[in-house]
């Protein structure tokens, strides 16, 4: 019988927490089931093994960041959306540094196979920065190499400067503004008529 209070969402999040504050390399079973107060055999009951858990807590981990883009776009339209987005993206990679990377596990590391609620996430993720890019007026036929350019110029440059990659001595944030200003110029020009 599973202990009292103990549930698959609880398994997750205590899993997501351990992620957040001491990194991806810090999670096991055995940890988590020490944090839990449980024998590591009673996690079974909640999640099918390690690749499970590490899939659900990168699930929990998307879900949470395109929950956060999109409150940042309430009321936004082209390089107003376009900037809080990317405030938003990189505040969250700032507050979550141990969940943030589980954004970007691919399958194969985290349990493989398709997993349907790993693909809905991200796609909800695709789908608020396709609706922040919605203004620049972007042909359907560009839309996505505009949502490939935006998210890898942000992951980029949020991924660089969590690792400390950033050693020159100019404000990391002047550079983050001049990102957010080249993106919207490529943007704007892709939403041009072609001539």
């Amino acid at each position: 019988m599973p202990r009292a209070g103990l549930s698959a969402q609880r398994v997750v999040e205590r899993a997501a927490q351990i992620v957040d504050e001491h990194g991806y390399e810090a999670l096991s079973l055995s940890r988590l089931a020490a944090d839990l107060g449980v024998a590591p055999p009673s996690l079974y009951k909640h999640v099918a093994g390690m690749s499970d858990l590490v899939q659900q807590v990168s699930v929990q981990a998307v879900d949470e960041l395109a929950e956060c883009l999109a409150a940042s776009l309430m009321g936004r339209a082209g390089r107003d959306a376009l900037r809080a987005l990317a405030e938003a993206y990189r505040a969250f990679a700032h507050e979550h540094p141990g969940l943030y990377p589980m954004t970007q596990f691919p399958r194969e590391v985290s349990g493989g196979g398709s997993d349907p609620m790993r693909s809905t996430a991200a796609r909800r993720t695709i789908d608020v920065v396709t609706a922040a890019l919605s203004g620049y007026r972007i042909p359907d036929e560009r839309i996505v190499d505009a949502v490939r350019m935006t998210r890898s110029a942000l992951h980029g440059f949020v991924d660089i400067e969590l690792r400390g990659g950033f050693a020159m001595g100019a404000p990391i944030d002047v550079s983050f503004a001049t990102l957010i200003d080249s993106l919207d110029a490529a943007l704007t020009a892709l939403g041009k008529p072609s001539t």
